[in-house]
């Protein structure tokens, strides 16, 4: 089941359930079943206060990731900085949207396993986003 919340961010998501269909089915092509997800929006206050809290890190970020993953069933928190992807949308040239689609989906590809540390799993990584984005298009 995935959820929504948002914290200190006045974010109204919508097409929650395109979203849903979309992120199981990314689950589903790499043979995972979706557990429980929750999609925490979030403000650059929120998210670097969590970053310092668990992480041990003094930075914004537009996503961090908690794994509560067993087996082949995918569960965790993606808390999304809307400041952040609304900065990087911008730096990228990308609109909000996309850009937002494409951190949820990064979020759920750790989770499933991927990893973003090297330069070969960066391009892994994001060859899955853009595969994924793109078959979010078709539904």
């Amino acid at each position: 089941m995935i959820s929504y919340f948002t914290e200190d961010t006045d974010f109204k998501f919508t097409g929650k359930r395109l979203n849903n269909r979309w992120l199981n089915l990314v689950a589903e092509n790499e043979i995972r079943r979706m557990g429980d997800l929750s999609v925490i929006f979030c403000s650059d206050a929120y998210i670097l206060e969590i970053n310092r809290k668990y992480l041990g890190h003094d930075y914004y970020t537009d996503i961090i990731t908690f794994d509560y993953s067993e087996g082949d069933t995918i569960s965790g928190d993606l808390f999304i900085s809307i400041d952040t992807v609304r900065a990087n949308s911008a730096e990228y040239a990308t609109d909000f949207e996309n850009e937002l689609n494409r951190v949820m989906v990064h979020g759920v590809l750790h989770l499933i396993g991927y990893d973003d540390h090297t330069p070969e799993d960066i391009s892994e990584m994001r060859g899955k986003e853009d595969f994924y984005l793109s078959l979010r298009e078709l539904l």
